[in-house]
């Protein structure tokens, strides 16, 4: 990857990394789908503007076929998983699930034909990060340190996360991702927004749930799919999905300083696991080419 590359490759695994956090917050005071409402409102506010700025939103428009089953399977699906899940689970360990994204997408790449994938270096690393993830889920399920439906909800949420992108870059190449992202995201809010309405909270929501949604919109939602649109034209989204292992440093350690959310036997075998998994599966093997005289 080019300098540029790697530094919003940095910069998306960070955005990606504190909605977590920010979504614990959140969910203190806020219903689960008025929280997904409002980031995507943001998100669409912001994007869409941007994408018409660019004249790219009608080609979203156009393919509507592709971006509204992406929306669903990136969006409204996930992101309510998720949420729920950071009810009874850590925002660490929702982080640390979330890692098994670029396995999800390394077999959807390959069963979509493209064997690039399987790269020795890469595999390595995938198959380091999947051991990690096992011996997370495998501690904290037995230890009973956490609620093994909330687990199989962010793993479920991950592998739908894993298929979207590389269904939606596949289907409209060139696509500006801004616009594609922006259209989702209204997609969602429109989903969303009836059922928000129906269970807004009836207490007093805290200046900090409401600080933190609105984070989770600007930075985690309409900043960090700009960014990271643009990294995988450059390297793909099989390889784009290893922000995910970013994510989760970001997301475990944010947990345990601010939260104070214990650090668990699974926390401690998986995390660097998962690390080390990232740093191999992100190693791009060079082709060497021989000419014979």
């Amino acid at each position: 990857m080019s300098r540029k590359s790697w530094i919003q490759f940095g910069i998306v695994g960070f955005l990606w990394g504190i909605p977590y956090l920010l979504m614990k917050v959140a969910v203190a005071d806020i219903p689960p789908p008025l929280i997904v409402a409002g980031r995507t409102l943001i998100g669409a506010a912001i994007l869409i503007p941007i994408a018409m700025h660019k004249k790219t939103f009608m080609d979203a428009v156009r393919g509507i076929k592709y971006v509204l089953p992406y929306a669903f399977l990136e969006m409204v699906g996930p992101w309510i998983l998720i949420t729920n899940a950071e009810k009874e689970i850590s925002s660490g360990l929702a982080g640390l699930l979330v890692a098994t994204v670029p396995i999800f997408a390394t077999i959807f790449t390959s069963l979509r034909g493209d064997h690039s994938v399987w790269e020795r270096k890469r595999v390595l690393g995938i198959i380091i990060g999947f051991i990690g993830i096992i011996a997370l889920v495998g501690i904290e399920s037995i230890t009973g340190s956490s609620n093994p439906k909330a687990i199989a909800m962010v793993i479920l949420a991950s592998m739908l996360y894993s298929y979207a992108v590389l269904m939606v870059t596949s289907n409209l190449p060139g696509v500006d991702g801004i616009a594609i992202n922006g259209l989702a995201m209204a997609i969602t809010c429109l989903f969303y927004t009836p059922i928000a309405i129906a269970m807004w909270p009836s207490n007093p929501v805290s200046t900090n749930a409401i600080a933190a949604l609105v984070a989770l919109g600007v930075f985690s939602t309409a900043i960090a799919f700009m960014l990271f649109f643009s990294v995988i034209i450059e390297i793909g989204a099989a390889r784009g999905s290893l922000t995910t292992y970013v994510n989760t440093a970001v997301a475990v350690v944010l947990g345990i300083i601010i939260l104070n959310e214990p650090i668990t036997l699974g926390i401690i075998v998986g995390l660097p696991l998962v690390v080390l998994g990232s740093y191999f599966a992100s190693r791009k093997t060079t082709l060497v080419v021989i000419a014979e005289p």
